[in-house]
């Protein structure tokens, strides 16, 4: 899993997961690790979950979550496995995971590349070196919030030039806003290898 939204309860149950390997996390913001405490239905099966993330997540983690990192645990609490991450390339299940460090206004955060999908959150500028990790993938998964300029995130355009920047066969475009219009009608202006992700959407990646 990518991040703990709000919903990422009603994700898992709509979905029929039944089992989770470990969680990634792209930043701290509270849109991005606030369903953590719903993990607690796995923990019951496969014990403690194993998140990875930068030094800054893990620290918001135990802020947001502190009880469960206390030293004397209230039984139910979430289990919690922390990993810290960087930008270096790291593997978990035999799938290589490149992070990708995007820049959210002034905060950094990381978006992943697992094989031949890349996916990135967030996103209002991206470095040279940091493009040339995604260059060769197939699948582009990347933030489009709305039409009009916005601090830190890309607008419809500037996700649309990422996408032709980065060269992916296929992008779909996420965390997007009510701003942005009603989906089939974005979808019929977007250019061709370019539409907009849904709830329930499901990609078959080959590595």
């Amino acid at each position: 899993m990518i991040d703990t939204g709000p919903d990422f309860r009603c994700q898992m149950l709509r979905e029929h997961v039944d089992h989770l390997d470990a969680i990634l996390f792209t930043h701290s913001h509270k849109d991005h690790i606030a369903g953590l405490d719903d993990v607690r239905a796995f923990n019951r099966q496969q014990g403690a979950i194993d998140i990875y993330g930068t030094k800054d997540v893990h620290d918001a983690l135990r802020r947001e979550f502190y009880y469960a990192f206390t030293e004397k645990k209230y039984p139910g609490v979430p289990q919690l496995e922390l990993h810290e991450i960087t930008s270096a390339p790291f593997s978990l299940f035999g799938v290589d995971i490149i992070p990708i460090e995007v820049m959210h206004y002034k905060m950094p955060v990381l978006g992943f590349r697992l094989g031949n999908l890349t996916y990135i959150t967030d996103a209002k500028t991206v470095s040279d070196l940091e493009i040339e990790k995604i260059r060769g993938t197939n699948v582009l998964v990347v933030n489009a919030l709305q039409r009009e300029p916005h601090i830190s995130h890309f607008t419809l355009d500037e996700a649309i030039a990422f996408s032709k920047r980065v060269g992916a066969a296929q992008t779909y475009f996420t965390h997007i806003s009510h701003n942005l219009g009603r989906h089939d009608e974005v979808n019929r202006i977007l250019p061709e290898g370019i539409s907009l992700a849904y709830d329930g959407l499901v990609l078959t990646i080959n590595r």
